[in-house]
């Protein structure tokens, strides 16, 4: 799966700063990314952010029909994951 297959990209962004380096680095389409808002404008929830980010994503995915989408999700002391959905 390459980049130009996902519909969507739910990304972490605690932080302004770190979403435009991170975006401009992996060269997102800022279009897809983070189409409601991010952490900053619909709450960064300390425990569960990273579930905050998968139900957004995945309520975004079947709102637009769309097949793929990207979480990246992150914890304390540096641990990140990322997860793709397919909507079936």
């Amino acid at each position: 799966m390459e980049q130009k297959d996902l519909d969507l990209i739910e990304c972490n962004e605690a932080f302004a700063a770190q979403y435009c380096a991170v975006a401009q680095e992996l060269n997102w389409n800022i279009d897809i990314t983070n189409v409601n808002g991010s952490g900053i404008g619909l709450g960064h929830p300390v425990g569960c952010t990273g579930a905050r980010i998968i139900v957004t994503l995945i309520h975004e995915m079947k709102k637009r029909n769309s097949s793929y989408g990207l979480a990246t999700l992150c914890g304390g002391g540096g641990v990140s994951e990322a997860t793709i959905i397919e909507n079936i």
